[in-house]
């Protein structure tokens, strides 16, 4: 199993302005997604941690297209309802461009 996180550029100038060094930045991202790796741990599944960069949507479609994944798993929260109109969700770029199943989790 692979756990994804993606940070994009605003959160990439936001870290840097609010932290003092890159350690505190990495440890701030992995503090985001402890919760998750915790739940996974539970039931004992093998899993590796990825923390991309880049705009959300089409990352994670580059990460899992030039990978051999069965499956993608991914929230539907995000954004507020009026980016969602005028950009479009992540997760619907993602069902949309990814080359394997998608299921979106709300």
């Amino acid at each position: 199993m692979d756990v994804v996180y993606v940070v994009d550029g605003q959160t990439s100038k936001t870290d840097v302005l609010h932290h003092d060094n890159k350690y505190e930045i990495e440890h701030k991202r992995k503090e985001k997604i402890k919760s998750v790796q915790d739940q996974i741990r539970q039931f004992d599944i093998d899993f590796k941690v990825h923390i991309l960069h880049g705009e959300p949507g089409p990352t994670i479609v580059d990460f899992a297209n030039s990978n051999d994944f069965d499956c993608i798993v991914i929230g539907s929260r995000g954004l507020n309802n009026l980016q969602t109109m005028i950009l479009g969700s992540v997760s619907h770029k993602v069902a949309k461009r990814a080359d394997c199943p998608v299921l979106i989790v709300k």
